[in-house]
């Protein structure tokens, strides 16, 4: 078996009340090694002040022995030289596919948009992380093995998150194989597939139910022994996504406590 190391973050999307300090206090207290940072509008770092913000929240989280791992932002050249700046390594970001868009047409338009950030990716040491996303997104290992093929993942890789995936189908260890190369972090959440109207609609409805690591279509288990045998040595980022939000503190920390077992 290859040596790992895990290192668990998680996605701060769902506390933007929260100050900074108040922020790195409360996961400092769940015990994990750091955050994904959201820098989006009304939250305390954003788009118009990450020039100041990012390296304070950097700042702040490191006084308390936390690390900021990713941003989860629309990169450009300014979120990328301030992430670089601040050592932050990892920009996410997604491809959305509008209804009536064609979807090669739209990978190739957003290879364009990674073509021209390169260079500041590559002067500044950022990786831009491509995340897969049920609906309209890539939404699956294969959609990211086919966007990122010709990229290094040194500059451009794949954020594989296990839950989309298990949404869309396809075996874990057979989606791993495919996704394998590109991967520069891994996304903690699950769901499944639930009926949103009864067996008299005329046609039937389905919507993803977001729920705790136990209760979803995605395995972690199989996922540690996947990762574990294959050597990995990111970022397990949990994303905090339940369907109960009002529950959201209880649920990471039993998610959290799951992880931690099985990694």
């Amino acid at each position: 078996m290859s040596s790992y190391k895990f290192q668990f973050t998680l996605f701060t999307k769902m506390w933007p009340d929260k100050s900074l300090p108040e922020l790195a206090a409360f996961v400092k207290e769940l015990g994990v090694d750091g955050i994904e940072l959201p820098v989006r509008p009304n939250y305390p770092v954003t788009p118009d002040n990450i020039a100041s913000a990012l390296p304070e929240a950097v700042r702040i989280f490191r006084e308390e022995g936390l690390k900021i791992g990713s941003v989860a932002s629309v990169p450009n050249e300014e979120t990328i030289a301030t992430c670089g700046e601040a050592g932050v390594p990892i920009v996410r970001d997604g491809v959305f596919i509008p209804e009536g868009a064609n979807y090669l047409e739209t990978i190739t338009d957003a290879q364009r948009v990674w073509d021209g950030l390169l260079p500041a990716l590559e002067q500044h040491r950022v990786v831009l992380g491509i995340q897969n996303h049920c609906d309209r997104f890539l939404t699956h290992a294969m959609h990211l093995h086919h966007a990122l093929a010709n990229y290094d993942p040194k500059v451009v890789g794949a954020v594989f998150d296990p839950a989309h995936q298990a949404l869309q189908g396809a075996d874990l260890d057979m989606a791993l194989d495919v996704a394998w190369p590109h991967i520069v972090m891994i996304n903690l959440k699950n769901a499944f597939w639930k009926r949103m109207n009864g067996p008299e609609a005329e046609w039937a409805e389905w919507r993803p139910y977001w729920t705790t690591a136990r209760h979803g279509l995605a395995s972690w288990p199989a996922l540690a022994r996947e990762l574990k045998r294959r050597g990995y040595q990111g970022d397990l980022c949990f994303s905090a996504e339940y369907m109960d939000e009002e529950s959201t503190d209880r649920l990471i920390r039993e998610d959290i406590a799951a992880a931690r077992q099985l990694f």
